[in-house]
């Protein structure tokens, strides 16, 4: 993980060479960097794709984050490559901190994202993308202890996505709705499946203003299941962007997480950085 985090500083340094960043995106249009990997919010995929490629264009993009709540940490790093504004492919390394237990639990997630339709900005209607994101666990040790059925699954999901130029007070204003599959259990750290057949459609859905072209104010809401009968409860974020150029972006976020492996009250920060290239 350690070796992770040094590549991608290095390639976070190296992108302040303007020549190798794919620019034919306007400014913040990609979103940022999810916790699962995907090109979004921190925790919501969304429609757009990861990077500035445009159609004729690819991009490689590097990350990591950290979200520290009441008692626990989650640190993730990953890439995500941007295909011709067409296909997004993605790998998250995630190291989830328990210190109750004295142990660590670490999953690997591959994503892929496909544009079906649309341009959040030029296009009439919502650009839409489906979306995978395979998870897989290290050592499913406290998976199984908890209840859980298996050790890896798959989410699906269909992101919706729109920006609009001016709708709020002449500020730029973005949406997206996404509806997403799943069986995981805390993102999957807590293994798939339980005793409770608990829903599987899941809601999740992020908006924000923009109050300059770089900076922008925003709110997240993810539905979650509790399939495991220990409280599993929705999260929810409010954060702040901020994208300076085309080579990275910086996100810092308050997160309400709800309870968590039967620990209330999980609130705390999160912070992502993001390089482009």
């Amino acid at each position: 993980m350690k070796k992770v985090k040094c590549l991608l500083l290095g390639l976070l340094l190296s992108s302040s060479f303007s020549g190798l960043a794919s620019d034919g995106k306007l400014l913040a249009t990609p979103g940022v960097s999810q916790i699962e990997g995907s090109g979004g919010g921190g925790i919501v995929p969304w429609a757009q794709l990861a990077g500035y490629a445009s159609e004729d264009e690819f991009s490689v993009n590097g990350f990591c984050s950290r979200a520290d709540v009441t008692d626990y940490t989650l640190d993730v790093c990953g890439v995500q490559v941007n295909l011709f504004n067409r296909v997004e492919l993605s790998y998250a390394q995630q190291r989830f901190d328990v210190p109750s237990l004295d142990t660590e639990i670490e999953q690997s997630i591959t994503g892929a994202k496909i544009r079906l339709y649309g341009d959040i900005v030029y296009s009439d209607w919502p650009q839409l993308s489906v979306g995978i994101q395979h998870k897989s666990l290290d050592d499913g040790a406290v998976a199984t202890l908890v209840g859980a059925q298996d050790t890896s699954g798959t989410d699906y999901y269909l992101a919706a996505s729109k920006l609009h130029l001016g709708a709020v007070g002449g500020l730029n204003w973005f949406w997206n709705v996404t509806t997403r599959y799943s069986e995981a259990n805390q993102l999957g750290l807590l293994g798939y499946g339980g005793a409770n057949d608990d829903a599987k459609i899941l809601f999740e859905g992020s908006t924000a203003v923009f109050l300059s072209r770089s900076v922008a104010v925003g709110i997240e809401y993810r539905q979650k299941s509790n399939n495991l009968n220990l409280g599993e409860q929705d999260w929810k974020d409010l954060f702040v962007a901020w994208m300076p150029n085309k080579h990275v972006s910086v996100t810092a976020a308050y997160l309400d997480l709800g309870s968590i492996a039967g620990a209330s009250d999980q609130t705390g920060w999160y912070l992502s950085v993001t390089g482009y290239w």
